[in-house]
């Protein structure tokens, strides 16, 4: 399996987008809080978050093959438990284990949480309560993108709602600083 630091030299090769670059740090930044919690090998969930959306840039609107590509591109960098939620996390495929439901669900959040922070007078993570994202989260037309039942998908894995987006919260708190948020 490859460190941090090759995953992050992969990245810088192949996202072009600083927003596509910060939402894979925040999805790596909540995998890392799911594998604490379930007692799951943090590095391993880590660099699924991480790396999860490296084909986007290069697929560009052609997305049919969005998780496919990606896996094909880690084949060997990362173990085929990686590779299998990758291919999976767009939601096309069958979800069979703990990571693959995890990153299902993981994904979507970050954008809602980014997009709640952006709303908020400082601009920032640092000051957002559960009570603010829960609204945002009701709220169907706000960042309309992430999808509500995918986020919902965390029950899964027995996880309550607003417990997983105070993990969400939480995680990506950690890393604000990374995330300019």
């Amino acid at each position: 399996m490859i460190s941090r630091d090759e995953a992050l030299a992969l990245l810088k090769e192949y996202i072009e987008k600083d927003n596509l670059f910060r939402h894979l740090l925040a999805t790596e930044a909540v995998m890392r809080a799911l594998a604490r919690r379930f007692g799951k090998d943090e590095e391993l969930w880590g660099l699924t978050g991480l790396l999860h959306d490296i084909d986007l840039d290069l697929l560009g609107e052609n997305l049919e093959r969005h998780g496919l590509r990606g896996a094909e591109m880690l084949a060997g960098k990362l173990p085929e438990e990686s590779l299998q939620a990758i291919r999976v996390h767009p939601g096309l495929l069958e979800r069979k284990t703990d990571l693959d439901w995890a990153l299902y669900f993981a994904d979507p959040v970050t954008g809602l949480i980014t997009a709640g922070a952006y709303m908020r007078p400082s601009r920032s993570l640092v000051d957002m309560d559960l009570g603010s994202l829960k609204r945002k989260f009701k709220d169907k037309r706000f960042a309309a993108g992430a999808d509500r039942n995918q986020i919902r998908a965390c029950e899964h894995l027995g996880l309550e709602l607003d417990d997983f987006l105070q993990l969400a919260l939480d995680a990506m708190r950690e890393v604000h600083e990374e995330l300019g948020i």
